[in-house]
């Protein structure tokens, strides 16, 4: 592929530079297998300057995707040099595929979850003996911001403070029993010192990847005297303990900064920031002495250890919001205790600043200088592609009105309007008729589309509807989901066609391809903006503008556009792929929308696709899809969105590409 030569180029400098770098690329244009191409080569010629990649995705479906792209790689380099493979890679998706060789531990390319190495539990377990001279890709990196948020955040129920209370019990009662047989065992004192000392020693030295649950400063200094011993440090924690359960007892919703908490903590229970800062690598320590082999009990103990040290960490960057009650059910007491961080880079910065080369990607990225703000790193480059296509084969139009001239919106005033509910109905009506197989369209909530749906029922759209296509509706179920997939497959296999009526942000829209008749049109009914009450957002939306300067409105519009963009996507998974791209929504035909969008999409966006009736829709469909049924043959994309060995040495081609590396 044409793109793929010029983000290669682009790449290169990344690596020279031994800098960062945001890329955005169209999906289906060979994204993945062009930055495993580009790396390992990298890696063959200088093995000293990369010793191994990083390759993170986030579902196990597109890590599977990698390893089999991975595979098709090694075998045309077998095939090339006729040497034995040497390469190891390990993907850890499940368990039936890890592997206990030492060797492994040797591997040039690990493909993993972004948790993996966001999530600073994980991240202490698996990654941090990485080395510095690693690259990193992060693909499918347009929701890294939220990964980084909630690999941070800690949520406290009632529920947890209970468990943690038997976690408690279960080590006074291991204690004690050890106490009776081995109380040399206990004596943790040295190795508590020593440990901190070798960890400091290690960061220092660039040996592992630095922690944000356990600060730089805290291993400068001795773990204080009130939590050295096992049964003070247990008696600490129960302390702690009691001081939650007494936060959570409360009819109206707290909001407070981390020094506020810490502050009444100290007032109401004497309990000091410093031992707080050590919880979480004392109960590390003490689970090791114990010799406690099933961690996964402990769950509930590590996570308040780790909010223990977390908020009397940071002192900026998260918010403490305790609610009475869940949204969902505002008569039933149900208090939690939100953690939350407002900050993303706190999460990733130990990454960027322990890599030489970490590189975010994926085919929705637009506007790119936000991620770099919001992440708090400089990227060497900065680059979106487009695709170079032999026939125009994405056709994006705007529908805003309905026949009857009644704007098309998901405003939520006019949620309940029964016109703009039956233009809805309509509009999907119309292109069941003519979209031959399968089409996705996409509500902006579950509520929204559950509305949606039970009014069509009533006013006989739906019945309408089934006669072209046969309809399947996605679920917060995912044994539903699935069993709606894949009879939504079989019914585009079998020609009967179907309409897959699915959620933005929900499980669709963002591991699941379309590829071909599985996805010939997708629309978009409305514009899917976040819950924007939420107490945690608003708290994150106001952090965003006194420290980044991004203004709400602006924030919230890339963050709806970001997830169109992820929807609309789906219907477009390679350059002999093809499909309509609606948006259902008057709103959409503004500028400040349209510019967020990618710019692969906007580009095929003209002033005669904008603000479209329901008719005017359906005619310039009904001309593309006429167009795309017209033969295609591989001979008819050369020399345009593919290229010959020949045509890529030419003098022409070989100046263009020198021309693309300048100016990368």
């Amino acid at each position: 592929f044409r793109l793929n030569i010029e983000g290669l180029l682009v790449y290169f400098p990344t690596l020279d530079a031994k800098g960062h770098g945001v890329l955005e690329m169209p999906s289906g244009t060979g994204k993945t297998i062009s930055l495993l191409s580009l790396i390992v080569a990298y890696h063959k010629a200088y093995p000293l300057e990369v010793t191994k990649l990083v390759y993170c995705s986030r579902t196990v479906p597109e890590i599977e995707k990698v390893v089999e792209e991975l595979r098709k790689l090694m075998d045309y380099y077998a095939k090339q040099t006729g040497a034995k493979n040497d390469f190891l890679a390990l993907a850890l998706s499940s368990r039936k595929n890890l592997c206990i060789h030492p060797e492994i531990l040797h591997a040039n390319i690990v493909v993993y979850s972004y948790h993996y190495l966001l999530d600073p539990k994980i991240a202490d377990l698996v990654s941090k003996e990485l080395t510095k001279k690693s690259v990193v890709v992060f693909d499918e990196a347009h929701n890294i911001d939220n990964v980084c948020i909630d690999s941070m955040s800690v949520n406290i129920t009632r529920r947890t403070l209970d468990r943690c209370q038997t976690n408690v019990e279960t080590l006074q009662n291991t204690i004690s029993r050890i106490k009776e047989t081995d109380a040399a065992k206990l004596r943790e004192y040295r190795r508590l010192v020593e440990g901190l000392k070798e960890a400091n020693v290690a960061r220092e030295t660039d040996m592992y990847l630095s922690n944000p649950v356990l600060p730089d400063e805290i291993l400068q200094e001795a773990v204080p005297g009130s939590i050295r011993t096992a049964e003070h440090f247990v008696g600490f924690i129960k302390h702690f303990l009691e001081y939650l359960k007494a936060r959570l007892r409360i009819h109206h919703v707290v909001q407070e900064s981390a020094p506020q908490f810490l502050k009444d903590i100290y007032e109401k229970v004497c309990i000091d920031r410093k031992p707080l800062r050590f919880c979480a690598e004392r109960l590390r320590s003490l689970l090791r002495t114990l010799e406690i082999a099933d961690i996964a009990d402990f769950s509930a103990i590590t996570l308040i250890s780790h909010f223990a040290t977390l908020v009397s960490t940071y002192s900026k960057g998260f918010t403490i919001i305790i609610e009475p009650f869940e949204d969902r059910t505002p008569t039933i007491a149900n208090p939690v205790l939100h953690f939350s961080c407002m900050d993303p880079s706190i999460a990733i910065k130990p990454v960027f600043g322990r890599f030489q080369s970490v590189i975010i990607t994926s085919g929705t990225l637009s506007p790119l200088d936000i991620y770099p703000r919001i992440l708090d790193f400089r990227p060497v480059t900065t680059a979106s592609f487009t695709m170079t296509l032999a026939r125009t084969c994405l056709c994006p139009l705007i529908v805003g009105r309905g026949n009857d001239q009644v704007a098309m919106t998901s405003k939520f005033e006019t949620r309940e309007d029964f016109a703009v509910i039956r233009n809805y109905g309509n509009l999907l009506l119309e292109m069941s008729a003519i979209v031959p197989d399968g089409i996705v369209a996409f509500f902006t909530s579950y509520i929204y589309m559950e509305n949606i749906v039970a009014s069509w029922y009533e006013q006989g759209i739906l019945e309408n509807i089934q006669r072209n296509k046969l309809i399947f509706i996605e679920t917060q179920d995912a044994a539903e989901t699935s069993m709606a997939l894949e009879k939504y497959q079989e019914a585009c296999e079998n020609g009967r066609g179907a309409i897959l009526l699915s959620v933005a942000r929900g499980k669709v829209s963002e591991g699941i391809d379309f590829v071909h008749h599985f996805g010939r049109a997708v629309i978009m009914f409305g514009v899917p903006y976040v819950y924007t009450q939420s107490r945690i957002l608003k708290a994150r939306l106001e952090y965003l503008r006194d420290q980044f300067q991004i203004r709400e409105n602006y924030f919230l519009t890339f963050d709806a556009m970001r997830h169109v963009a992820q929807c609309v996507g789906r219907a477009i998974q390679g350059k002999t792929d093809y499909g309509l791209m609606i948006f259902a929504d008057k709103r959409y035909a503004r500028a400040d929308k349209r510019g967020k969008l990618p710019r692969w999409i906007q580009e095929h966006l003209t002033d005669g696709s904008l603000n479209l009736t329901i008719d005017e829709t359906v005619q310039l469909a009904k001309y593309f899809l006429r167009q795309m049924a017209q033969p295609f043959r591989q001979e008819d994309q050369l020399g345009l969105s593919l290229l010959t060995l020949e045509q890529l040495q030419s003098e022409d081609m070989l100046q263009k590409i020198a021309q693309i590396a300048q100016q990368a």
